[in-house]
């Protein structure tokens, strides 16, 4: 079972802590990175827990505060596609292809990590996932810091990620220090579901996480790529991971999950198969939402294996899958 608060906080705790840690800011949070602090930062994937990625002490602050295994990579945030030969040494055409074109957005590669990023921030790795978000808040606190951020998601590890800053105050605002650590508020994530992560230092390439550019997006970048094979080594490979407190079962249509919830006491139904982008954003506030008002088990509608429903599929396999 991910880790997770003993109780759900009350909406005056809730309150108590947005006073002391969340701001509008970015140069509040500007000032947290540069003290060793921690910043939950808005993205337009999910909010990241940002640390500075040159900083060992920092990065291994976002293993403590999540519960995160140390040897489970980081993906680092970098202000723009020109500083990719800044933060890695001789990343690959695969890789400078992607940067040219998807940057900055929803997608990572994997690539030679440069001596400057801490070891820790990669696992221990020589390679590391890059990539350049497209949030304005986010891109002004990477060029303000003039650092590049360590940041996964501002959540308990292996829980549902965090698209709004109560949902990181939720998660996180227990263990979060005010006057050192901040959660900067950008609103809700516009896309909802994470990164698209590419690992560049193979040949042909590999899709080793479905996120917000589609699989088939990639594969029409660089001609040719591969599905994920070898061992976990960048964030989502696990196979329970984005899971709720509550049971999640899935099916193939919505005939099948009406049948399937007439038979379950206490289910709710999850289906926005209508609008794949729609599903996208809304679904870890769903799956949380469920989880506050005590729902036992979502049965989740799966949508087709193409565009963003890559992303949402895979999100909705490891949250129902078996949990240790």
């Amino acid at each position: 079972m991910p880790p997770s608060s003993s109780s759900t906080p009350s909406e005056d705790d809730l309150a108590d802590r947005r006073r002391h840690l969340v701001t509008t800011d970015v140069g509040t949070a500007v000032d947290a990175i540069r003290a060793g602090g921690l910043v939950a930062m808005p993205t337009e994937t999910v909010y990241g827990l940002a640390a500075d990625a040159t900083n060992p002490d920092a990065l291994e602050r976002i293993f403590a505060v999540k519960g995160r295994p140390a040897t489970h990579p980081l993906i680092v945030h970098i202000a723009g596609a020109d500083q990719l030969d800044r933060w890695s040494d001789h990343p690959s055409a695969a890789a400078r292809t992607l940067a040219a074109t998807a940057w900055p957005g929803p997608l990572t590669v994997i690539v030679p990590r440069a001596a400057a990023i801490d070891p820790r921030a990669a696992g221990g790795r020589d390679t590391v996932g890059l990539r350049v978000p497209a949030h304005e808040m986010a891109l002004e606190l990477l060029g303000r810091t003039g650092r590049p951020l360590a940041a996964p998601s501002a959540n308990r590890f292996g829980a549902v990620s965090p698209t709004t800053a109560e949902h990181v105050l939720a998660d996180l605002g227990d263990v979060l220090e005010p006057g050192r650590d901040v959660v900067l508020d950008g609103g809700p994530c516009p896309i909802g579901v994470e990164s698209t992560i590419v690992d560049c230092t193979v040949h042909p390439p590999q899709v080793l996480r479905a996120g917000g550019v589609p699989t088939e997006d990639v594969a029409a970048l660089l001609g040719e790529v591969g599905a994920a094979s070898g061992p976990a080594r960048a964030s989502g490979m696990l196979p329970s991971h984005y899971a709720p407190r509550c049971e999640v079962r899935l099916v193939d249509s919505a005939d099948d999950a009406a049948a399937l919830a007439a038979g379950t006491p206490g289910a709710a139904v999850l289906d926005r198969t209508d609008d794949l982008a729609a599903y996208a954003h809304e679904l870890y506030a769903r799956l949380r939402d469920a989880d506050r008002r005590g729902v036992r088990t979502v049965i989740a509608v799966l949508p087709p294996a193409a565009g963003l429903g890559h992303a949402i599929r895979d999100r909705l396999t490891k949250a129902a899958a078996p949990r240790s």
